[in-house]
């Protein structure tokens, strides 16, 4: 039975740091905080063009806690570094998944090549929240090539997924497909590439909460709505199928995850359970609790 479509909402236009220009579609006006449970927040950022510089562009040095940050990188580069003592540069097709719980610092930047040479940058960033179990556990770092996230062609061959974290299920369930993340709850992220004309079937798990966004291209939704360049489609949670037809050349982000039915406290960059958590939060920060970012 296909998930019903709940809303179909636009992105809004934001910008993070002085290298992100970004659409926002959720939280927004079409996706509540915590209403796509254990997605908390997709920012899209470009696709925008940036001149050769000799200053890297991007988020200074700023603190997490509580939850992951999830960023996939489209086009450009990006260079991280984290209190906890990680750093990493990812390129087109790289995702970096880093788990803030119980905190660190870290600053996100355009890669010093990147800088040098000028070019497009588009970036995806998801914060998934953690269960309350996990939120205080120790900061990780997971860092996922392009050539460690299988992509499944489908159709001609020249459509496909790539399983980011989850599974998705190939041919009408004969074979399983999963993705490289390590996940603290079930959820599943998929890059989907369809050329026009062209279409899939996905199989997902019912009760689940899920969402398709377009990056660029327009598709047709359980053969009735339409989904277009920065929009969101959220869905029921009844239902265990999604059917996608693209009607031009696209790029969507397909998520479902099984809802943390917990409260949900949040202040800036903090996701705790409870305002008392979120007070804890800053004030280990201000004393230096989560860590220093070294001198970059």
């Amino acid at each position: 039975m296909y998930k019903s479509i709940a809303v179909i909402a636009k992105a809004s236009p934001a910008q993070v740091g002085d290298g992100f220009f970004i659409r926002r579609a959720m939280p927004g006006g079409g996706v509540g905080l915590g209403e796509l449970s254990p997605f908390l927040v997709l920012d899209h950022a470009g696709p925008t063009s940036f001149a050769p510089s000799n200053q890297p562009k991007g988020v200074d040095e700023h603190p997490h806690r509580g939850f992951e940050t999830v960023t996939i990188v489209y086009q450009g580069e990006l260079e991280h570094r984290d209190s906890a003592g990680n750093s990493g540069r990812i390129g087109p097709g790289d995702v970096q998944w880093m788990t803030a719980a119980s905190g660190l610092v870290h600053e996100e930047k355009h890669s010093k090549a990147f800088t040098q040479q000028g070019g497009t940058l588009e970036i995806i960033q998801l914060w998934v929240n953690l269960p309350a179990t996990h939120k205080m556990i120790a900061p990780r770092y997971q860092e996922i090539l392009a050539s460690d996230i299988p992509a499944v062609p489908i159709g001609s061959g020249h459509s496909y997924v790539r399983v980011i974290a989850g599974e998705f299920q190939v041919s009408e369930r004969s074979r399983t497909e999963k993705g490289p993340a390590s996940t603290f709850t079930p959820l599943d992220v998929l890059d989907v590439r369809l050329l026009a004309g062209e279409s899939l079937n996905l199989t997902l798990r019912d009760g689940d909460n899920t969402a398709v966004y377009a990056l660029k291209g327009k598709v047709r939704v359980n053969d009735s709505d339409t989904v277009s360049e920065a929009e969101i489609a959220r869905f029921d949670q009844a239902g265990d199928a999604v059917r996608l037809e693209a009607l031009e050349d696209s790029t969507v982000l397909v998520l479902s995850g099984t809802p943390i039915n917990e409260p949900i406290a949040s202040y800036g960059p903090f996701v705790m359970n409870t305002s008392e958590e979120i007070r804890q939060a800053i004030q280990d920060y201000h004393t230096g609790k989560m860590g220093v970012l070294e001198a970059g």
